[in-house]
Order: C-alpha cells, then sequence, then structure tokens
C-alpha cells in the first residue's frame, strides 16, 4: 500500500471486516441469533442493538468463545453490577467455559466483571473486549465512558450490546461508534449534523484532540441531506432487532403476551405553597417538589397495589424515602439500595428471582438492566423523564419466555403530567429511530469501505 493510499484508508469514517469466519456455534441457537452472531465474529468490531429478550447475553458470549479458539487469547466481558452471575449461568447453558472476577486476577479465557471493577484489570492482557447493557456509554462526558472507551482502544475484538440505543438522541450512537474504532462522535456530529445556533463550546481532550462541550437536545439537527446516509453509516457497523421477523425470521414463541399499562392518578394531600388548585408541576425545579411532596400518597397506592396479590411484584421507586417507605408498608418485600454491598444485592436478586423473596423494592438504576423476571408479571412504577429507564425496567418481565399478560401500574400525581406527556414523546421517538434502522437494514442499505480513486494525476510538462 502506497503512501497515499494509506492516507485515504486513514481518512474514510466506514470500518471494514476485521474478524474472521465463525468456529463455533450453539446448537440450539435461533436462526437469528446464528446470523447476528455470524456477522458480529466477521465484521470484528460491532455493536448489537438487540431488544430484551432476544438473547444478546448468549450472542455476546458467542462472539467471545469465537475470539478465544480464533487468537487463544482472553476476552473481557463488562456488565452491570450485579448481572455477572446471571452471565455465569448463561454460559453454563450453552456450554462456554467463563469465569467471574472482580480484582483483575483470573485463569479463564473468558473473564465476566462489572464496569466499576474495570479499573483492577489491564488491557494488555486481553485480545477483545465485550460491553454488556453499553447504553452506559452515552454519558460521553463521565468517567465510565472514558474509561471504557480507553480500555477498548486497539484492541482488535470489541463488540457493544444493548437494548435501548439513543431512544430520543443520537449521543449513545456516536460514542458507540467512538469506542469501536469507527467515526469519532464530534466527527459524526461535524459530518451529519447542523448545529441550530451554529454555537460550540470547545474544550480540551488528551491527544490534542478537538472538543465540544454540549446538551445535545435541541442544539443540531441533520444537514440537509445527510439522515438517510446517517443510518446507512450506522448499518454499517450495527445490528438491530426488535424481533425476529425485522430480519425475515418467525416470531414464534417471540410474540409477547399482552402489556397492560395501568395509570393511578393519586390526589395529593396538601397543595404547593401559594395554590388554591392542583397545577401541572412546570420545569424540574417544580417537578422535584411535587414528587418529594407526594411520597407517601403514592407509596401507600403501590403498596396497596402490590398487597392486593400474592404474586410476585417489583416495586421500582427514585427516592430513598420512597424505598423505606414501601419496603415498610408491604410485609414480605426487601429493598435493595445502591448503597448495599454488591454481595447483599447478590443475593437478594437471587432471591427473587427463584421465588423465595415475593415482592422487590428497588430503583432502576440499581436494577433496571439486565435481569431476566420472567416469574414476575406485575410491576409498580413512579415516572420520571427517562424513557431508557421506564422501557428496561418494564422489559425485566415483558420479554422471551414470559406466558402471562405484564401488568405495570404507573402511580402519578396530578402535578406530573408533563412528565408522562414527556415520556411518551420520547417513546414515539424511539420507535422512530429503530424503525429507521430496520428498514434500511431489510433492504440492505450500508455503506461500503470502497476508495476507488488510486490513480496518480499527471503533472504538467511545466513542472
Amino acid at each position: 500500500m502506497t503512501d497515499y493510499e494509506k492516507f485515504i484508508e486513514n481518512k474514510t469514517h466506514l470500518g471494514g471486516m476485521h474478524g474472521f469466519d465463525p468456529i463455533w456455534m450453539p446448537d440450539d441457537n435461533f436462526d437469528f441469533q446464528t446470523e447476528i452472531s455470524t456477522w458480529n465474529i466477521r465484521k470484528g468490531r460491532s455493536a448489537t442493538f438487540a431488544d430484551c429478550g432476544m438473547g444478546k447475553s448468549r450472542m455476546l458470549l458467542t462472539f467471545a468463545e469465537n475470539v478465544v479458539r480464533h487468537t487463544n487469547k482472553p476476552v473481557l466481558v463488562i456488565t452491570p453490577i450485579a448481572v455477572g452471575f446471571q452471565m455465569i449461568q448463561e454460559a453454563e447453558k450453552i456450554g462456554v467455559n467463563a469465569e467471574r472476577c472482580t480484582d483483575g486476577k483470573f485463569s479463564s479465557k473468558i473473564v465476566v466483571t462489572n464496569y466499576e471493577r474495570l479499573h483492577y484489570f489491564d488491557r494488555n492482557d486481553f485480545i477483545g473486549c465485550v460491553c454488556d447493557e453499553s447504553s452506559i456509554l452515552k454519558n460521553f462526558d463521565g468517567v465510565t465512558k472514558l474509561q471504557v472507551t480507553e480500555f477498548m482502544k486497539k484492541m482488535p475484538y470489541r463488540l457493544l450490546c444493548t437494548a435501548t440505543a439513543a431512544p430520543n438522541d443520537y449521543i449513545e450512537l456516536g460514542t458507540s461508534s467512538e469506542a469501536l474504532g469507527e467515526l469519532g462522535y464530534i466527527d459524526m456530529l461535524k459530518m451529519f449534523f447542523k448545529a441550530n445556533n451554529d454555537s460550540y463550546a470547545q474544550g480540551g481532550s488528551g491527544n490534542g484532540a478537538r472538543r465540544w462541550s454540549h446538551d445535545f437536545g435541541g442544539k443540531f439537527r441533520f444537514r440537509g441531506h445527510a439522515e438517510r446516509d446517517f443510518w446507512r453509516w450506522v448499518c454499517s457497523w450495527a445490528r438491530a432487532l426488535r424481533k425476529p421477523s425485522d430480519m425475515g425470521f418467525d416470531d414464534g414463541n417471540f410474540i409477547l403476551p399482552e402489556l397492560i399499562t395501568n395509570q393511578h392518578i393519586v390526589k395529593a394531600r396538601s397543595l404547593k405553597d401559594g395554590y388554591l388548585l392542583p397545577l401541572p408541576a412546570r420545569g424540574l425545579q417544580e417537578q422535584r417538589e411535587e414528587r418529594s411532596r407526594t411520597v407517601d400518597e403514592r407509596c401507600e397506592h403501590a403498596a396497596m397495589i402490590a398487597c392486593s396479590t400474592k404474586d410476585p411484584v417489583v416495586s421500582w421507586c427514585h427516592l430513598n424515602r420512597e424505598g423505606d417507605l414501601i419496603e415498610k408498608l408491604i410485609p414480605d418485600a426487601k429493598q435493595i439500595s445502591g448503597s448495599d454491598s454488591d454481595e447483599r444485592k447478590e443475593e437478594l436478586f437471587k432471591a427473587f428471582q427463584s421465588k423465595q423473596l415475593r415482592v422487590l423494592v428497588t430503583k432502576p438504576q440499581v436494577a433496571g438492566f439486565g435481569f431476566n423476571w420472567q416469574h414476575c408479571n406485575h410491576q409498580t412504577f413512579f415516572p420520571s423523564h427517562s424513557f431508557e429507564q421506564w422501557y428496561q425496567c418494564i422489559r425485566r418481565s415483558w420479554r422471551f419466555g414470559q406466558k402471562n399478560p405484564v401488568t405495570i401500574d404507573v402511580i402519578a400525581t396530578e402535578g406530573e403530567s408533563d412528565v408522562l406527556q414527556n415520556l411518551k414523546r420520547k417513546e414515539i421517538a424511539a420507535m422512530e429511530m429503530f424503525d429507521n434502522l430496520v428498514s434500511l437494514m431489510n433492504n440492505e442499505l450500508k455503506l461500503q469501505k470502497n476508495n476507488k480513486q488510486k490513480s496518480k494525476g499527471n503533472l504538467p510538462t511545466w513542472m
């Protein structure tokens, strides 16, 4: 390759196929799982945006096992906290030897740890890295994102897996691409998007790279004719599906039972100071005050619902006061909070999963990702502005393997009407994003890494 060809190669924004042909597949894979796994392995560095219950754990373990067999070198699998034991269980099901490790000392070729323990590991010990629930990377100003991206940098084999990629913005897609060594986040913005107010706050980052600090929401829009090319570019390094038929396969058992969403409007016992009527809370400050002022009313209603059945229930909360009160009001409930030790969290999660614990009280930040709770088909939920939390919490129960209709009781006050409307808006945006991805993939519209400008120009005779 000439110097000029290398220059063009480095300038291209599409990655190529960096992997190899699959060596091994689980015998009991569904067809779509084998297809996605095959593409991931051949691609070498890719993302899988598969809905909850589609078997992401199985697919990422298949990727890791193939990399190990191909290179005979270790692969690190990073999961949310307390989800590691489920990953080990899944590995055992498909005959993969995986080890759980939290201190950086391991003996197996496939190592499972959590994001909070990544600093104990040396990236030079691994040939590949897999991020489960990689939506954590969308916090592009966060320490965790920078740590994960730096850990994966230059690693030959990488895979990101998540169910809710950028439901209401494109931050996660940009940071995922950057982590995979594709087009950088800022380069993505400059190529496909335009700033509404033409204002970037320039900052600094390592290696002299240019960065801009901003709030994505509302400040960027697609360039004139860039939207289609943007989605085609995403399809060049990612695969997305909500159900097998998105890829042309039979949905079969992946057709889920009914999802029943009940909205309960609780009347506040007291009004906001200076008000005669319960008006909608405007802005985050008023909404926080509304939530704090109505803790008792909302928790009592959630406890009443949970106590009206003998079946398993998950009661989601956001505030410590909410979790403490719900646990107190429900005799057979246990709360898992962020301050609990990893050992206690895992103990209670296992108890709930094995039906030894009937009512689990926890926050979306603690248990909203990765868990398989098909045995539970009833949840209570206090709404927030986070569509990702809402969606992920529901899908702990409403997923492949669920045999019964799933009931979600949403408990809010009259003042939280704006929060409910915002969740609905974000749901529509999320469906639009997946529609774009799936439509383009079904039509095999993806950009190819093909640079045909290889001939050298002729110099004028006078030079």
